[in-house]
């Protein structure tokens, strides 16, 4: 029995079933499901062909002679077909995506966005880079301007800028704030590709660290949020941006504080120092978001506890098998929202999506960004229209 190649296949048989059915309890099991099962379920592609490798060589080396080594070849077919299941579930995305574009903005939503307005859903060319390069890497068309200090608490107060090397003016803005449960993170690492493929549209795009707990809690994380709004608002131009056109996105903890920074504009006690700032934003972007209170606070730590008539449009996606923000949550907060706004809310939920799905350039984020493009355009063409 060749054991470097039993040990493969059973790790991608694991991710796999991790993959499929995620485990809830007991915590520490649960958290290594999340783990294994959130790269196998995004990276479907690059588990198959380690798989097949390992296989193959198996096979070259003679390795393959008796029941045990036949057992694990066994476990490799059934694995391999538990994989193309995961790919159809990552493809089923896009429908989704279009489903809630349709239902949230119209079915005839694509007529109302201005031809000079970026528009997502049309077939990106970008096929063979989810399947050979599923890591982001940077076009050679943006540029980064890293480590940018926009207050005083030193790394945890810096952001990046994105822009495209041609530097348009008068370009939308995209703020994007990291998760890590308000305790981790960096801005370097989540939703890339989003970040990127906005850029290369001409867009600029910031991406910010803010001060995590146990330092500091709740509003002080907010109070960073806002602050990254009134750094823009200030030195956005300098990079081609209009901060009038300002779309606030977050991941899991950072589309709690996205949320709580868009239905509370222009608080003076959440902008202390700054509270003549224009903080109000043009639409929010949740991926994979905490909607709930924050940690041992009551609901008024809740965005919830912040819906206005007129609060922004939101666009929220949520994976149906994320074990760290249970779904419920999501539909809650789009619930509270449809009932208390007028605004616009497209909601999308994604099949076999665990939480964190957007670390990778994987085929089921390809099809979100491409929403969160069209989405984008459509806020944007009703900013315009006279």
């Amino acid at each position: 029995m060749p054991l470097g190649y039993l040990w493969t296949v059973v790790f991608v048989a694991a991710g796999t079933l991790f993959a499929l059915a995620p485990v809830r309890r007991p915590r520490p099991l649960t958290d290594l499901s999340f783990r294994i099962g959130l790269v196998i379920g995004e990276l479907p592609f690059v588990a198959l062909a380690w798989l097949l490798l390992w296989t193959a060589v198996a096979f070259a080396q003679g390795d393959v002679d008796g029941p045990g080594s036949w057992a694990a070849v066994a476990l490799a077919v059934i694995t391999a077909a538990g994989l193309v299941l995961v790919v159809r579930r990552g493809l089923r995305a896009r429908t989704e995506v279009e489903r809630a574009l349709a239902e949230g903005l119209g079915i005839d939503w694509r007529a109302a966005i201005a031809p000079d307005a970026t528009v997502g859903l049309r077939g990106h060319r970008t096929l063979a880079r989810i399947l050979f390069r599923p890591f982001a890497g940077r076009p050679r068309a943006v540029v980064r301007v890293a480590d940018l200090r926009y207050g005083p608490g030193g790394r945890r107060h810096q952001l990046d800028v994105y822009h495209h090397r041609a530097r348009p003016s008068g370009a939308p803005v995209l703020i994007h704030l990291h998760g890590g449960s308000y305790r981790g993170g960096r801005k370097s690492t989540q939703s890339l590709p989003l970040l990127h493929r906005l850029a290369s549209r001409g867009w600029v795009c910031v991406s910010a660290n803010y001060r995590l707990r146990p330092e500091v809690r709740h509003p002080e994380h907010l109070i960073d949020a806002k602050r990254v709004i009134a750094w823009v608002r200030e030195h956005g131009h300098a990079y081609g941006a209009d901060p009038a056109t300002l779309f606030m996105a977050g991941s899991s903890a950072g589309g709690h504080m996205a949320a709580l920074a868009a239905l509370t504009p222009g608080d003076p006690a959440l902008q202390p120092g700054f509270e003549t700032a224009d903080t109000s934003v043009t639409a929010v972007i949740g991926l994979n978001g905490y909607y709930g209170p924050y940690y041992g606070q009551g609901p008024e730590s809740s965005p919830s506890a912040h819906i206005t008539a007129d609060a922004p449009p939101f666009f929220l996606v949520h994976g149906d098998r994320d074990t760290m923000v249970h779904v419920d949550i999501a539909r809650r907060f789009v619930a509270d929202l449809r009932e208390a706004s007028v605004g616009t809310v497209v909601y999308a939920e994604l099949p076999g999506a665990q939480h964190a799905f957007d670390l990778f350039h994987s085929l089921r984020f390809e099809a979100v960004v491409d929403g969160v493009e069209a989405f984008a355009g459509w806020v944007i063409s009703r900013e315009w229209a006279p």
